[in-house]
């Protein structure tokens, strides 16, 4: 019986795989990678068996699920049971398909380590800048989402204890302070710990919803008459839930056999689409249309206190990591070329150190500038996760097939897929950032910079 993986590499391959060998093996007639020849280096990189890729990939589905299916519950509330799991499983499969497609394209080019480098193979150094600008910004937002996250959360267990800017002072500062690893597989470990927590958090929730509607929830619809800016939104929330892919190119490149990626990617998603359809559903039968985002909220005083004291791993760590990937491009960027990253001395740490300050004070800013968690989330998709994981899927296809689009009918059919996918990402860009910024703009509860309570 074949293994999901090998269903997807017989029914996607963008090469023959003697091909892929020595493509791998050779590029203007040197061996070409990433991070260069670590034997003897005081730092290396190049680590992660596909177990700890699967872990790191948790991180992902930790970051998905801590921010993503907090969400997806309010999301149903606004589009109805039916169009919402056709929303969700439908574009789990196709972040599944990209997600092969972007480890296809890591190994016809094997020195690829971030965004940046696809993009200047794409579009030479313009491309180059600008999808590593890209990186950059969708990490820190990221980074600024979990530092709110870290607010709604600390607001909630201290019953607005504080002012809301010192909390997420304060979950700057943790964060940042847990960024400090330079390897992924430091970070592994924290990724496991972010996911065991919120696993329990969504469960407890469950539970907790249940057990208040004492086994009868109110009336819930299998589909909802919306309008367009409250519906897109709730599209946009369930395609942030899939936003894992940023972080693809350096989780391969750390790798041992980069050929395992895919065991680690069906091990995400597999996870990630059943666990969204059961809580979202589970959560909106029990709680309804009141349902709240983030949805710990809803799960009552006392429970609601518990869910998030058990999320606090995933609510920092998740964050962590997703910012690890933003600093790693700029430490790689800056360093690549020299032997600093390979260094343990002060110049070396020092570098890093001042790189994540950087970097979480924006995010603070931001945070603080947009405090409500599903617009954030609106914005995040719409900017950014909707090329990074759907649109840019059939621009890496295309290049990587380019001459043989039309060559039989299966190149055909897969041209026609691919082309569908940028159009999807083009219409979730364009549309939902009209969206999300209306809801910004038109949000009465939108208060920037203030200590009210952001529970």
């Amino acid at each position: 019986m074949s293994s999901p993986a090998d269903a997807i590499n017989k029914a996607t391959p963008a090469y023959p795989e003697n091909e892929i060998d020595n493509l791998e093996e050779e590029k203007q007639g040197q061996v070409v990678d990433a991070f260069g020849n670590e034997d003897g280096a005081e730092v290396k990189y190049k680590t992660l068996a596909w177990w700890q890729c699967g872990m790191c990939t948790l991180v992902m589905i930790s970051e998905s699920v801590s921010l993503g299916v907090l969400s997806l519950p309010a999301a149903v509330a606004s589009l109805g049971i039916v169009p919402s799991i056709i929303l969700i499983v439908g574009l789990g499969i196709v972040a599944t398909y990209t997600g092969y497609v972007i480890a296809q394209f890591r190994i016809r080019y094997p020195h690829i380590q971030n965004l940046a480098d696809a993009g200047e193979i794409l579009l030479g150094p313009f491309g180059r800048e600008l999808f590593g600008l890209g990186q950059i910004l969708f990490s820190i937002f990221i980074m600024g989402s979990h530092i709110l996250t870290f607010a709604v959360m600390m607001n909630t267990l201290t019953d607005h204890g504080t002012c809301s800017i010192v909390f997420s002072v304060i979950g700057m500062v943790i964060c940042m302070v847990c960024s400090l690893p330079r390897t992924m597989k430091n970070i592994t470990w924290i990724s496991i710990l972010s996911f065991l927590s919120i696993f329990s958090a969504v469960m407890v929730t469950m539970i907790g919803v249940g057990v208040q509607a004492h086994g009868q929830g109110p009336m819930v619809e299998l589909t909802v008459k919306t309008g367009l800016v409250p519906a897109f939104s709730a599209v946009t929330n369930i395609v942030f839930a899939y936003c894992a892919h940023v972080a693809f190119f350096g989780l391969i490149s750390e790798m041992e056999d980069p050929r395992d990626f895919p065991k680690s990617l069906c091990m995400l998603q597999v996870f990630e689409i059943t666990l969204y359809c059961v809580a979202a559903m589970v959560i909106y039968h029990y709680v309804g249309h009141d349902v709240a985002s983030p949805a710990l909220t809803s799960a009552g005083p006392i429970l609601k206190k518990v869910a998030y004291g058990i999320a606090i791993p995933t609510i920092v760590g998740a964050g962590v990591v997703n910012g690890h990937i933003g600093l790693k491009y700029i430490y790689y960027r800056l360093f690549s070329k020299t032997g600093l990253m390979h260094r343990r001395d002060a110049m070396a740490v020092g570098s890093w150190i001042a790189i994540g300050v950087s970097c979480w004070v924006i995010a603070l800013i931001i945070a603080e500038s947009i405090p409500v968690f599903s617009n954030l989330l609106s914005l995040i998709s719409s900017l950014f996760a909707s090329w990074f994981s759907y649109g840019l899927g059939g621009v890496y296809w295309m290049h990587l097939n380019w001459g043989q689009m039309f060559s039989s009918p299966r190149k055909i059919a897969l041209t026609i897929v691919n082309a569908g996918i940028i159009l999807i990402g083009a219409t979730l860009c364009g549309l939902g950032l009209y969206v999300s910024g209306k809801a910004i703009h038109d949000d009465s509860s939108t208060s920037a910079w203030t200590c009210r309570n952001t529970a």
